[in-house]
């Protein structure tokens, strides 16, 4: 168990918690929410003893043990692969270490042979021999391949980097899991795995994350952070946002009733104030309507961005084909790559391999030139692309104001600032220079320049990166309704189910191209995540 007791924690004048208590118990996950700046990331750093709270404290069994997802991938660059994992669990891997060390000695004095003693006692009790087998289950399990086990980390790619680094907070069953955003930029059969790891976990998991599915898989309890307060909510995100959700409706009913009772009696009060044989009635109901008060509703701190996807003018049949392209893989290439995009499609193209994911969407955006094979657009086609990475838009100081005039045909400033107002930038917001902005207002704005364009093909390579679940939310239904070809690539499980109609997996030898929803092709091809895993 662990608790948070009086918490405030404050920056400047405003604080950013005040008087918070709650308490987290084992058996159970808590998801913890809340609009971006709400503080989710602070909080798991102050229940992790990495940041002090400004009044208030953190309460634990002095003999519990918390683990925490690291974010720094660069951080053990010269150390093993399977030590950074045994790492997860300090104490293991320091009397392993004092171990090798009086091992490594060409004799042994009485004096080390105690310790030695000591420290396999020691070993022995937390149960150190199987530790290494126990760190290369996990990296298997997240798919890191036991050639890469005894690999310095620097040698590995990001993407593996991301898995050890998961798997060293999933080591030796800690009593407390603190995990901030545990599924980004991994592949969907990793995140499979987690989600069926983290509900069999008989301890403490706390975590932030801005995939509904997944907070939905393994929480059995939210806590929502909105103007400072947290509440707990019993339940996974679904139902805290039915919950959320019937609560302002409930409280709207009430007020409404009490409205009607307010206007009642003043009516009342109005008509026989005067009447002597009334006053008294109306006396009595004047004393009545002072009790009476009306609820003060609160609107919540989050924000959703409105994002529409309208096309300019409708698709031709001939969309898109693409045949024998060439893509390169780290085993080689897959050859022979071919598809062909129809009017009415959205497809999902997914596999462990990212690159490749991208280089296809740069292929075909005529971004980069193909080294074998071909595509061609129709005629109709209307092209907007938005990539993984969209540093190479935001390099100028313009602000966001003159940024999106250059995007659009009408250069009025009061349409510009109201298309801004709508994806959340107001006031001095919209007179930022765009080169200081986060990722997820570089996102929003990215939207709002593929909204002016009216495409009718719309290529999204990882849109929900950097983005909050407020944002998350609206460009899901922009999605969902728009009348555009939609071709993207994602993780995120419930935003790939409630899109795409057609699912395209890239695998080592080629691909697997369905024509159905998401859930209906892991249930119908459930091998391929385990192709998938081996790229």
């Amino acid at each position: 168990m662990i608790s948070a007791n009086s918490l405030t924690l404050q920056f400047g004048k405003k604080p950013l918690f005040e008087d918070i208590n709650i308490k987290f118990t084992k058996g159970n996950c808590y998801g913890i929410i809340g609009a971006n700046g709400a503080g989710k990331s602070t909080f798991l750093k102050i229940l992790s003893g990495e940041l002090e709270p400004t009044k208030g404290d953190i309460t634990k069994s002095k003999e519990e043990r918390i683990a925490v997802l690291k974010q720094n991938h660069f951080e053990y660059e010269n150390y093993v692969v399977i030590d950074v994992v045994i790492m997860g669990y300090q104490k293991l891997y320091k009397i392993m270490k004092q171990k090798e060390e009086l091992y490594e000695k060409k004799e042994l004095s009485e004096k080390d042979g105690i310790e030695l003693s000591e420290l396999e006692a020691a070993f022995l009790d937390i149960d150190g021999w199987n530790a290494h087998s126990d760190a290369a289950w996990l990296l298997n399990s997240l798919g890191v391949p036991t050639a890469n086990h005894e690999k310095l980390m620097s040698e590995l790619e990001n993407n593996l980097k991301i898995k050890v680094l998961l798997a060293q907070a999933l080591f030796a069953n800690p009593d407390i899991l603190l995990l901030d955003e545990p599924t980004n930029n991994l592949d969907i059969a990793a995140i499979n795995w987690l989600e069926n790891f983290l509900a069999d976990f008989q301890n403490t998991v706390i975590l932030v994350s801005h995939d509904r599915h997944f907070l939905n898989q393994v929480c059995t309890h939210i806590v929502d952070i909105d103007y400072g307060k947290m509440q707990l909510y019993v339940g996974n995100y679904d139902f805290w946002y039915q919950a959320s959700q019937l609560a302002i409706r409930q409280l709207k009913e009430q007020n409404k009733k009490k409205e009607a009772k307010v206007k009642e009696m003043t009516e009342f009060i109005q008509r026989f104030s005067a009447n002597a044989s009334k006053s008294r009635q109306a006396t009595s109901r004047k004393r009545l309507l002072e009790k009476i008060t009306i609820d003060d509703i609160k609107p919540s701190s989050r924000k959703y961005p409105y994002i529409d996807f309208k096309p300019i003018k409708s698709i031709g049949q001939d969309v898109l084909q693409v045949k024998d392209l060439e893509l390169p893989v780290t085993s080689g290439c897959i050859e022979s790559f071919s598809f062909i995009v129809n009017p009415g499609d959205k497809i999902a193209f997914i596999g462990n391999n990212d690159l490749i994911k991208t280089m296809l969407f740069k292929i075909i955006t005529g971004e980069t030139k193909q080294q074998k094979g071909s595509y061609k657009w129709g005629l109709t086609a209307s092209i907007v692309y938005y990539p993984k990475d969209n540093s190479s838009y935001f390099t100028n100081n313009l602000s966001i104001v003159d940024w999106l005039r250059e995007c659009s045909e009408d250069k009025n400033e009061t349409f510009i600032r109201s298309f801004l107002g709508r994806m959340l930038f107001s006031g001095d917001d919209s007179q930022k220079p765009v080169n200081v902005l986060s990722g997820g207002e570089k996102a929003r704005c990215m939207f709002a320049k593929m909204m002016l364009s009216g495409g009718n093909i719309l290529i999204l390579d990882e849109p929900t990166n950097h983005l909050d679940l407020e944002s998350i939310t609206s460009l899901n239904n922009g999605l969902i309704d728009t009348n555009a070809i939609v071709l993207f690539t994602s993780h995120d499980h419930q935003f790939i189910q409630t899109i795409a109609n057609r699912i395209i997996e890239i695998l080592p030898k080629g691909i697997i191209d369905k024509s159905m929803g998401y859930d209906e092709y892991i249930n119908s091809v459930p091998i391929s995540m385990k192709r998938a895993s081996l790229m």
